[in-house]
């Protein structure tokens, strides 16, 4: 009888050590898998924010690209550089006018850098034209959505001015300042480039 009881006691696990061993376990799996999804969310919110950051410089490299190889030639009314001062909600937003040598298209482009209001955010467009085409048909796309603020300057002397026209200045500028303001998981990442034109 003694032996029996021995036997007995030691062969299984009461009822209250299984609970607590299941409780102790889902408080575990329960914590490991909201870090998991913690560091999953947050994993996912770095990867949207760096691509984010790497299209819009991509974009003002391939601008500052572009600026460098504009193109003027003084009396020719074919080649521009404009560069006009506008205002968007308060936000600013230049627009830039040039021609120069495109990857896009062979020859002499136009090209046009502006925003617009796109729904209730602003957006930043491209837009290219063959100067020499007869359709005169602008080729547009979007390049960066929800954009705070995009300013251009050009550099006269020793001042920067935010209003530039070669058909009245009859050159180009020496430098030319591009800053992009864009808003990054709610925090305002400014980016800027400068271009120097080349062509002269």
């Amino acid at each position: 009888m003694k032996g029996l009881r021995l036997r007995s006691a030691a062969g299984g696990f009461t009822l209250l050590e299984v609970l607590i061993a299941s409780v102790l376990l889902s408080l575990i799996l329960g914590a490991l898998y909201s870090t998991f999804f913690l560091s999953h969310k947050a994993v996912q919110g770095l990867d949207e924010s760096m691509l984010r950051l790497q299209e819009c410089r991509g974009v003002l490299d391939m601008l500052r690209r572009e600026i460098d190889a504009s193109f003027y030639r003084d009396g020719d009314k074919n080649t521009i550089f404009r560069i006009d001062d506008r205002d968007m909600y308060g936000k600013q937003a230049s627009r830039i006018t040039f021609t120069g040598f495109s990857s896009v298209m062979p020859g002499v482009t136009e090209m046009r850098y502006y925003i617009e209001e796109s729904g209730d955010k602003l957006t930043l467009y491209k837009g290219i034209l063959t100067p020499f085409s007869i359709k005169e048909k602008i080729q547009e796309s979007d390049l960066v959505e929800d954009v705070e603020e995009f300013l251009i300057e050009a550099r006269e002397g020793d001042k920067w001015v935010r209003t530039w026209d070669s058909a009245l200045l009859h050159s180009l500028p020496e430098e030319v300042k591009i800053t992009v303001k864009i808003k990054v998981k709610d925090k305002k990442v400014l980016l800027s480039v400068r271009a120097r034109p080349m062509i002269k």
